[in-house]
């Protein structure tokens, strides 16, 4: 699984005009499941997610988790983030997971954040979303759990 994260003071997914998911301060994630993902993977997405320190301490240093402060978590299923763009000028999207499939994974992610940390939100799977955020410092980084082949 993939997630492209972004430190922000503010995130909001909005879908047909209705707020689905809003954070204050915390990660923004972008989520991609590639084809060979499974729960495993989903798993250790979560503990990346929780712990990859970004927040910055007392001395400004990022060294800080979401699970240190306290901050929020707005997950956004984003099937292109799985996509390939090593040639041409077209994506191609073999290397995503099955509709199916994802939507599942990305279920599960979800339950077991909701359970581990006390403010998560997230958007819509399949949906024409409409994502807003206010990235804090710029800080943004790409986390992968997937297996390579």
């Amino acid at each position: 699984m993939i997630a492209l994260i972004q430190r922000v003071t503010t995130a909001r997914v909005t879908v047909e005009g209705r707020v689905c998911g809003t954070i204050g301060a915390g990660l923004l994630a972008l989520i991609g499941v590639e084809r060979a993902d499974g729960p495993p993977e989903a798993e250790r997405l979560l503990e990346k997610l929780m712990h990859y320190r970004v927040f910055a301490d007392d001395a400004g240093r990022m060294n800080r988790s979401l699970r240190d402060t306290g901050g929020g978590l707005l997950l956004v299923p984003q099937f292109t983030l799985a996509a390939d763009t090593s040639s041409g000028t077209r994506p191609g999207f073999s290397t995503a997971a099955e509709p199916q499939r994802a939507r599942e994974l990305f279920a599960q992610l979800l339950a077991a954040a909701r359970s581990a940390l006390p403010d998560v939100a997230a958007g819509e799977f399949g949906a024409h979303m409409e994502v807003s955020s206010t990235n804090d410092g710029p800080v943004t980084f790409w986390l992968e759990s997937s297996p390579k082949a």
